[in-house]
């Protein structure tokens, strides 16, 4: 991929945000993070309405399952039932380890779902190691 790869993190938690952003700063490619703060500002920049009118369409997508306003199981829904937006991977992030939130988020199409470590330098492996998978290992498609 000869250009930066997009990623959106839909996270609510400003400690989850910091550390995700320290281990995205230490990633080996090239990549840009865009953060929102809930399920409805998730789906204006996936739909690129209001402030996100010039969002770019993310590589991938970082998502805690509990968000305000919207919560990341309906967002997750409204993705993958979105044909526009369904090719992006999901990578559910969350501190949840209720199997019925495993077992949901499956059945919604999540390419993923990993639990938040609770110290940084476990947090930061966390994603370092999924941004190693995701864009090292598979193969996505291009953006249409």
């Amino acid at each position: 991929m000869d250009r930066p790869v997009e990623i959106l993190l839909v996270e609510d938690n400003e400690a989850d945000i910091r550390l995700t952003q320290e281990g995205i700063k230490e990633a080996k490619i090239h990549n840009n993070l865009y953060v929102t703060r809930n399920g409805e500002e998730a789906m204006d920049f996936l739909h690129k309405k209001e402030d996100y009118k010039n969002a770019v369409t993310p590589d991938l997508i970082l998502l805690d399952l509990n968000l305000p306003k919207k919560d990341g199981r309906e967002v997750l829904e409204d993705i993958k039932s979105d044909d526009r937006l369904s090719h992006i991977p999901v990578v559910i992030l969350t501190t949840s380890e209720a199997e019925k939130d495993i077992v949901k988020s499956y059945k919604l199409h999540a390419n993923c779902y990993v639990n938040k470590p609770m110290g940084l330098d476990q947090f930061v492996e966390v994603i370092k190691a999924i941004e190693d998978f995701w864009f090292t290992i598979v193969k996505l498609p291009s953006e249409d």
